[in-house]
């Protein structure tokens, strides 16, 4: 057997961090994460891989041609050695839960050294939204100390580095007391720290995305900081990133049936090139569009048509009364956002769970929120990965995790420094 190297995925969602490390040839000793959908999706990933590993991927396209909503994934992983499922430890990370959740790894990991550690806290107790909007409560929130529980498994298992994703409120976080704090940590752990903020739309990702990229390596190695090649952007998100799947009116769709590409793979050179698509499957799914209420679409189509037009941006306060349904009209002023056509995706965040209204589709023979498949895409997740769940779920799931193409660049780096 190849002695490939191997990682550690904590705080790991769906697997957005992971799937770019497997995709550079790291293979994952285990996954843990708290949300029991998300971990559905790492189980039904895991299955993919090995399958696709075993010339058995027949086995997985019956599974989403057949898949029923509601259904969890337990008829595929059935189908891997039980092994494979079990990388994936559904628990939340905590004082009562970190000696059994260790007592799993040690059992997964064996004998082997860990070569590295991924992964990112929750980061809503970190984020400026998230501070505004928890107000008092976010000083007690347990999700504040989740960085020394990292730090924990740094200081157990002694990888030779580690990647730290998070957002750039954690520098300001509690007057900047726990980015200091964690900085100590690794350093008593130590770990020596590097820490740059990259904006996934200069890795190949169609999404402005400014985040914290911790890498760090055990004191008295030679490692560094990944050298990344900025590159230029010469993609559009309409014409490169949603072209090819099938028109949707607002509520079209369904969460689980498969749909089929409007255009060959070889018409779609991002798509091909960032491996969003490839040649292994000719369908995808998740192509649901949720539904909207009258004034929201009316609303939708003045935002698109002010940007499209103009380039401008929709303010709340200025539509006609009627429209205006909410109180709080600050904090809802800049609440409907266009995805940019010609260019890169805002930021997608784990909000857009709860309303559409903030991913508005960029055409008015479309008028709706972008769907689970197009968000997963502005994510740069592969077609051929099912998020498991209800299509909050999904959407939270896409939200939260980090650009698949970024994460790849940033493992096939470090590879070449652990080889």
């Amino acid at each position: 057997m190849v002695n490939t190297l191997n990682f550690i995925d904590l705080f790991a969602g769906a697997g957005g961090l992971s799937e770019g490390f497997i995709r550079a040839g790291y293979t994952p000793l285990a996954h843990i994460e708290m949300d029991k959908y998300a971990c559905d999706t790492l189980k039904t990933r895991a299955a993919f891989h090995w399958l696709k590993a075993n010339n058995q991927l027949q086995k997985y396209k019956k599974y989403l041609y057949e898949k029923q909503e509601k259904e969890d994934g337990s008829k595929l992983w059935a189908q891997v050695p039980q092994e494979i499922i079990d990388t994936v430890i559904h628990e939340t990370i905590g004082e009562d839960t970190i000696e059994d959740i260790f007592a799993k790894v040690d059992k997964l990991k064996g004998d082997r050294q860990v070569d590295i550690i991924i992964g990112g806290p929750p980061c809503q107790a970190y984020s400026v939204i998230g501070r505004a909007r928890m107000k008092e409560k976010v000083l007690d929130d347990p999700r504040n100390e989740l960085y020394r529980y990292y730090v924990k498994f740094l200081e157990r298992y002694q990888p030779k580095m580690f990647v730290f994703e998070n957002v750039l409120g954690i520098q300001s976080a509690k007057g900047g007391k726990i980015f200091l704090d964690l900085l100590d940590a690794l350093n008593q752990a130590e770990y020596v720290p590097a820490m740059e903020v990259l904006n996934a739309s200069n890795y190949g990702v169609l999404q402005h995305r400014r985040r914290i990229i911790f890498v760090g390596w055990r004191k008295g190695t030679n490692f560094h900081y990944p050298d990344l090649r900025l590159e230029p952007q010469e993609y559009e998100v309409l014409k490169d990133l949603f072209i090819d799947l099938p028109e949707r009116k607002h509520g079209e769709g369904q969460l689980c049936a498969p749909i089929k590409y409007t255009k060959p793979l070889s018409k779609m050179k991002y798509l091909k090139k960032s491996n969003i698509r490839n040649s292994d499957f000719d369908f995808t799914t998740q192509h649901i569009a949720r539904p909207h209420n009258l004034i929201d679409m009316e609303i939708y189509r003045r935002a698109i048509d002010l940007w499209l037009d103009k380039k401008e941006r929709l303010n709340y306060a200025n539509l006609p009364p009627e429209l205006q349904t909410q109180n709080n009209k600050q904090s809802f002023l800049n609440r409907f956002q266009v995805v940019d056509p010609y260019g890169c995706s805002h930021t997608v965040v784990a909000h857009i769970a709860m309303d559409g209204h903030y991913y508005i589709y960029p055409s008015l023979q479309q008028i709706r929120s972008i769907t689970i498949r197009e968000a997963a895409r502005v994510q740069s997740f592969p077609d051929d990965y099912y998020f498991e769940g209800s299509r909050s779920a999904a959407f939270r799931q896409i939200g939260n995790a980090v650009p698949v193409v970024l994460a790849h660049k940033i493992a096939e780096e470090l590879k070449y420094q652990l080889q």
